[in-house]
């Protein structure tokens, strides 16, 4: 049976929206090897629809020697949660439709490894109040940005974690770990 792991970019104030604002902070080779532990063993890649719109434009023409993430991005299974979209063209991607609990314990199921899961923030909400989320990574910068969406808005589901790892990186970032609490 398959885990979900999640990994979002995050600011203090819990935004994930658009997250250009990472560009400010350089990057730390330490922190691609956090985040290309999470890519590692993943089978698949689990995306909403935003998020899928997104990544196939800026991940669809990019090489390895341009970014080491993106022969797993361009050639892993691809499952995409939504209700509006009517195909999915970027390599290997498979439309799910609209969310469902129970597609997503199906695809769990199906994928022998690990299903990784980065921004697709109203899907990881829906995944969390559900009990889905298996893995949960923040990399947490160092700013408050004020407005924009937020991984956990007022009246979001209610979820515990058990803090399962830490690291820092010379950026100021921060990775915290979680698992569900037991």
């Amino acid at each position: 049976m398959g885990a979900i792991a999640v990994h979002e970019f995050i600011s203090l104030d819990g935004v994930i929206e658009a997250p250009t604002w990472t560009f400010d902070y350089p990057f730390d080779p330490k922190m691609g090897e956090a985040i290309g532990a999470i890519m590692g063993p993943s089978k698949a890649i689990l995306l909403g629809r935003r998020t899928y719109e997104e990544f196939a434009p800026a991940w669809s023409s990019r090489t390895a020697d341009e970014d080491p993430g993106a022969p797993f991005m361009n050639e892993s299974p691809k499952y995409v949660v939504s209700a509006t979209l009517e195909s999915a063209d970027w390599n290997n991607s498979t439309l799910l439709g609209p969310y469902s609990p129970d597609a997503i314990r199906s695809l769990k199921e199906r994928v022998d490894g690990t299903i990784y899961v980065s921004g697709s923030g109203t899907l990881v909400r829906a995944m969390i109040g559900d009990g889905l989320v298996d893995d949960l990574h923040l990399f947490v910068f160092p700013l408050s940005l004020g407005a924009g969406r937020r991984l956990f808005p007022g009246g979001g589901p209610q979820a515990k974690f058990a803090l399962a790892g830490t690291e820092t990186y010379d950026s100021g970032v921060l990775h915290l770990a979680y698992k569900p609490a037991e």
